[in-house]
Order: C-alpha cells, then structure tokens, then sequence
C-alpha cells in the first residue's frame, strides 16, 4: 500500500514521475518532465476518468493543505457534482461584454425599436462596458451594480437608464439559463431622483443660432447638418424621427409626415410653412431613400452630436442639448396659448402628463409684458426716458 504523500516524498519525487497517496484514493502529484510538481485528483465521473489539477507545490499548497482540498473536491463528487467539468466551465464562463453582444444581436435587435436600439449601444459603449464589461456575467454581485451606479451620481438620468438595461439583460441572462432564476443583481439598488430638465431657447439665443446656421449654409457646408437641425425646431419632432426620415414618409400636399413606426407607435408630423420651404429646396441624392443624408452612400446621417456641439458653442449655448429643440418647440406652443392636448398631438405624446410639464409656459405672455412695464419705468427712473405705456381704462 503506498505511503502517505509527505513532504520528504514529494521533495524526492523525479520527473515524469506520479506519486499517490496511500491514504485519499486518487490523491496525488505528478512531476513534469521539466521538474515541476502538482498536486492531483483522479476520480471517474459517469463512467468517464477525470484528473483535476489541485494546484503546484509551494505556497500555499503543501501536502496537507492539497490533501484538505481533495477531501473537499470528493466530497463534492459523492452530491454528484462534476469539479474537473465545473472548472472548465468556470474560466470558460462569458464576461458582461461578450454578453451583451448576445443580447443586442438576440433580444435587442430582434424585439425593441430602432431608436432604443441606439439608446442601449450607446449606454453599454460609453459607460456599462468600460466599467464593469470585464466582469464575469454569473460573479456579478449587487455591489458590483451599486458601485457603478453610485460612480455615475453626476448623470442621475444616465444611471438610472444603464441601471435599467442592466435589470432587463440579467433578466434574459435568466430566462437562458446563464445565471440562477431570483439571481438579478440589480434588485434592490435604488434608482436616482430624477429632475426633469427644461430647458428652452430665448428669443434672443434663437436669434443667435439663426445667425450661425445662416453663416455655415452660406459657406456651402454641412447641409443636411443643417437642415436636421431645423427640421428639429420646426417640427418638435425626436432627433431619430428626422435622422431616420425617408422622403417616401413626407406628404407634401397634405404637409404631413407620416411616420409608420416611432417611440409612441405610428404618428403623423405637422408641416409648417417654415419646414416645407425646407424640404422642397433640400437636395435629394439619388440611391438614397433618406431625408438626412449621410456620408455613406444611401444611408442617413448617423451623428448629429458633433456638429451641433460646434454650433451651439459658436451661438453661445453650450448647455442646450439636440432634445432642448424639441422643448423649445413645445415652449414657443405653450407661450402662444395653445392648448396642452394640442401640444401633446404635436409632439406625439401618448400620456397627457408628459405635456403638462409645458403648462406653466402659458403664463409666458404676461410675463413679457411685465417686462415692457418695468423696463420703461426702470428707464424713466435712470433719465433714459423710456417709452411711455398707455393703459386704457376699463369701462365700468
């Protein structure tokens, strides 16, 4: 019967030589032909033999702390688990990144909206893959999610929008068997309170911007930059509803684009006389279906982020994002007195709360008169002599 694996045994073992355990079936160390040791497992597992590498001799493996392991490893066996196969799988097991590839080519791409297709390639790109992308899908904790969403406590929104792909990828990560059902690691990490953002162009920086989209279409640059850019203002359309616009979807006599698909299903646009004196002189390109055309040949412009980032810094509006066009819109409508139902058919809402952020904006009109009244006294009041506001009388 062999002896028990010692220290002095292994010491003296040789190369290419297998040494066992006479006290642990299967237990032993092999010696390569190089000379290096390690400390082995040897089991039959349906009706197949496996070796299994405990690890090499030296810290922290000795023979007594190689022989607890074994101990563990049959241990593990007898419940009818498999530890040589569990390994494999283990360094074989997918990260977040592989995953999310998945995800997009089996889920995303297949079942959700061209727009939010874009939303989750861009949130995994900028700010899930380069964080946590690494990561094994089946290690993931909820402190590795609460760790990253509290790292984005800046962008509130922007947390609360990648915390939300994230549940509904562990989700499906799930239902395909890749990690244990109840196992979302997003569970119980709570979202962000969210401010909801308005901002609105002024007169006067509208003015601005007017001034620098006139300088660059006059140089004979960027025109279908600029047109999107327009498009948006006049329209109070989303950015990828004009991006994505094809010239088959515009009715020009009935000054109406016809959208078969949007965020809110199908929705027709209103063309104003502004918009269609802006279609009827964009150039269209032939081979290519789209409104906005990009570089690419028949495909639409894909970027609009970074030449109205050059423009808003020329107009002097730094902080105004593509989507604040489409508040302005919605702000201009509200100041003017138009109804909230109306607005809310404009903009193609489908809950009315999503337009009653703009009710306040009707008091708009008293407040620039106001304005009138205050400046001229306040010129009065400096020896500017401003000019004087009659007020008729009431008749009582």
């Amino acid at each position: 019967m062999p002896a028990r694996l010692t220290k002095r045994r292994v010491e003296a073992a040789k190369p290419n030589q297998t040494i066992w355990d006479g006290e642990i079936p299967g237990f032993g160390l092999r010696t390569s032909k190089s000379g290096a040791k390690s400390y082995v497992l040897k089991y039959r597992r349906a009706g197949v033999q496996r070796w299994l590498t405990i690890g090499r001799h030296g810290a922290p493996w000795t023979p007594e702390s190689a022989r607890r392991e074994a101990r563990r490893l049959l241990g593990r066996i007898e419940e009818g688990r498999d530890p040589a196969l569990e390994r494999t799988q283990d360094r074989d097991a997918e990260s977040l990144k592989s995953f999310s590839g998945r995800y997009l080519a089996d889920y995303a791409r297949v079942h959700k909206k061209p727009s939010s297709v874009i939303d989750d390639e861009g949130n995994l790109k900028n700010h899930i893959l380069p964080a946590i992308g690494r990561l094994r899908l089946k290690d993931i904790t909820r402190a590795d999610i609460a760790r990253f969403h509290t790292s984005m406590k800046t962008t509130p929104y922007a947390a609360n929008r990648c915390r939300a792909l994230l549940a509904h990828m562990f989700k499906k990560a799930e239902a395909w068997g890749v990690r244990p059902d109840g196992s979302n690691p997003t569970a119980h990490v709570e979202k962000f309170k969210e401010t909801p953002r308005e901002r609105f162009l002024s007169v006067r920086e509208l003015s601005r911007l007017g001034r620098v989209l006139r300088v660059v279409e006059r140089a004979g640059k960027r025109p279908y930059e600029i047109a999107a850019i327009r498009l948006l203002l006049f329209t109070g359309a989303r950015l990828s509803e004009i991006l994505t616009l094809r010239w088959e979807h515009v009715d020009i006599e009935a000054r109406l684009i016809r959208l078969l698909d949007s965020k809110t299903g199908a929705k027709t646009i209103a063309l104003s006389a502004p918009a269609l004196k802006l279609l009827s002189t964009l150039p269209k390109q032939e081979q290519n279906p789209f409104v906005i055309c990009g570089r690419k040949e028949g495909a639409h412009l894909v970027n609009l982020q970074k030449p109205w980032r050059r423009t808003r810094k020329a107009a002097l509006i730094d902080d105004v994002r593509l989507h604040d066009l489409r508040h302005s819109f919605a702000s201009v409508a509200a100041a003017g007195g138009m109804s909230l139902p109306l607005i809310g058919s404009l903009l193609g809402h489908s809950q009315p709360q999503t337009t009653h952020r703009y009710a306040h904006l009707a008091d708009d009109p008293r407040i620039v008169a106001a304005d009138s009244i205050a400046e001229a006294i306040a010129a009065n009041l400096d020896g500017h002599g401003g000019e004087v506001i009659q007020l008729k009388r009431k008749r009582g």
